[in-house]
C-alpha cells in the first residue's frame, strides 16, 4: 500500500472509532437501547432465534448517477513531470511528477484523441501523461496552450481512447443561477480520481483574474461560472457538467480563504469551445491585439514616469505593428480607455480587447503629455505560445 494510502487508510479508520463511541453515547441515553435476549419478550411479543433481518433492495439511480455513468470515462488524470535537477539522484530518466490536474476527451480523429485541460496544470512540464478511467498511464503531447484563457490541448494516440465516447458541450450563455452543476475530476491526486461532487450554479458570470502561475501577474480578467461544487486542487481542468451531461466549463479556480466556501470558479464552455478548436487548427489561440509593447502606468518607476494628468493606464514604451502606427499612435502615449470604457492597467487592455476579433476597429482614448487625444487603431492578431507547430489540425465541428 502507498504511504499516501496508508495516511487516509488511518484518518478513515480514525474516523470510524470517533463514530462508534459517538454511536456507544447516544445509546447509553436511550432506555430502549439495551437488545432482548433469545426467547425473552418484549412488549409481551415472543422473539424467535430463527428471526433472520432482511436486506431491503432500494432503487437510488439520480440523474447524477446518469451523467457519471455517461461522462466519466471521458475523464482523464493530467499528470506532468519535470526534470530532476538534483544531479545526486541522476538517472537515465531524471524526470519525476510535479502535479496531478485532471482532462476531459472532447474529440478525436482516425489518429489521435484530444484532451482540453488548465494551461496551468501543463505550463513548464517537461513530460505529460494522462490517467485514463483504468488506470492506465497514456504518453501525451502538448498540442497548444494559451495563458490568457488558462486553457490547454493535449493529444494522444486514438487507440487509446478508441471505446471511449468524447464528452459533448452545453450552452453556457444559457446557464442559469440554482440550476444543478456536477464536477468530476482528480482532487489531491491520482488516490481520488473520479471523484463525483455536485451543488448549483451560483452565478453564471462572475470575473476573476487569469494569474499567470509562475509571476502571479494578472494577464487577463475573465467572466467565469461561479459554482458551490466542490472543487479542489486536481480539479483544475475537470469538466463542469449540467443534469443533461454536457459541459458547461472547465473547472479551474476557487477561492481559499478562512471562512470562505463552496465558491469555485469554471471556465464557460463556449469560450472552452472556441479556444479548444483553435488551439487544434493552429496550435495556438488566436486574440486581437493592439501592436505595442506597454506597461501599467502604476507599475512605472518614477523615473520614467510620463507628464500626464492621470495615474492611470498603459504606458506605450514602443509602437510594434503597422497599424498602430499608421493610426497615430506613439511611443510615451498613455492609453486610457478603449471605446469609452476605462483602462486602468495592462489587464483591463488585455480584458477590454479580448471583446473584439483581428481586424476590427476601435478607438483609443490617449494623453500625450497634457493633451488628450482619439484615435481609431484596427487590431492585428496576437498568437498564444504553442508547443506544436506543423501538424495537420481537424476542422472545428463548432465552425470556430
Amino acid at each position: 500500500m502507498k504511504p499516501s494510502m496508508l495516511r487516509w487508510a488511518s484518518v478513515v479508520v480514525l474516523s470510524a472509532l470517533v463514530g462508534s463511541a459517538a454511536t456507544l453515547a447516544v445509546t447509553r441515553l436511550s432506555p430502549s437501547a439495551a437488545a432482548p435476549s433469545a426467547g425473552s419478550t418484549t412488549a409481551g411479543t415472543s422473539v424467535s432465534q430463527n428471526v433472520i433481518p432482511t436486506v431491503a433492495n432500494v432503487d437510488v439511480s439520480s440523474d447524477i448517477e446518469q451523467v457519471v455513468k455517461k461522462v466519466e470515462p471521458a475523464v482523464v488524470g493530467v499528470v506532468d513531470y519535470t526534470q530532476n535537477q538534483n544531479p545526486f539522484f541522476a538517472t537515465s530518466d531524471q524526470s519525476q511528477e510535479s502535479g496531478v490536474g485532471t482532462g476531459v476527451l472532447f474529440y478525436k480523429d482516425s489518429q489521435s484523441g484530444y484532451v482540453v485541460t488548465n494551461n496551468h496544470v501543463v505550463e513548464g512540464a517537461d513530460k505529460v501523461e494522462i490517467v485514463l478511467n483504468s488506470g492506465k498511464h497514456v504518453p501525451a503531447t502538448v498540442v497548444g496552450t494559451d495563458p490568457y484563457t488558462d486553457l490547454a490541448v493535449l493529444k494522444v494516440a486514438v487507440s487509446n481512447v478508441q471505446d471511449i465516447t468524447p464528452v459533448t458541450f452545453g450552452n453556457s450563455d444559457n446557464l442559469q443561477a440554482g440550476e444543478p452543476a456536477i464536477a468530476i475530476g482528480t482532487p489531491m491526486g491520482l488516490d481520488f480520481a473520479d471523484t463525483v461532487t455536485s451543488g448549483i450554479i451560483s452565478a453564471p458570470k462572475r470575473v476573476m483574474p487569469v494569474q499567470d502561475e509562475q509571476t502571479q501577474e494578472t494577464l487577463n480578467y475573465q467572466t467565469v461560472i461561479q459554482t458551490d461544487a466542490a472543487i479542489n486542487p486536481g480539479n483544475s481542468g475537470g469538466p463542469l457538467l449540467n443534469i443533461a451531461g454536457q459541459v458547461i466549463g472547465i473547472n479551474s479556480s476557487k477561492i481559499v480563504a478562512q471562512g470562505v466556501e463552496g465558491m469555485g470558479f469554471a471556465i464557460p464552455s463556449n469560450q472552452v469551445v472556441k479556444i479548444a478548436y483553435q488551439i487544434l487548427k493552429t496550435g495556438h489561440a488566436n486574440h486581437p491585439a493592439l501592436g505595442i509593447e506597454g506597461y501599467s502606468l502604476a507599475s512605472l518607476p518614477d523615473a520614467y514616469q510620463p507628464n500626464v494628468p492621470v495615474n492611470y493606464g498603459v504606458w506605450v514604451r514602443a509602437v510594434t505593428s503597422t497599424q498602430a502606427q499608421q493610426a497615430g499612435l506613439k511611443a510615451q502615449d498613455v492609453i486610457v480607455a478603449i471605446d469609452g470604457k476605462t483602462v486602468q492597467n495592462i489587464a483591463d487592455l488585455r480584458t477590454n480587447l479580448f471583446e473584439h476579433q483581428p481586424g476590427d476597429q476601435v478607438t483609443l482614448t490617449v494623453y500625450r503629455g497634457s493633451e488628450r487625444l482619439s484615435l481609431k487603431v484596427t487590431l492585428t492578431d496576437m498568437q498564444s505560445a504553442s508547443s506544436a507547430s506543423g501538424q495537420t489540425r481537424p476542422s472545428s465541428p463548432y465552425g470556430n
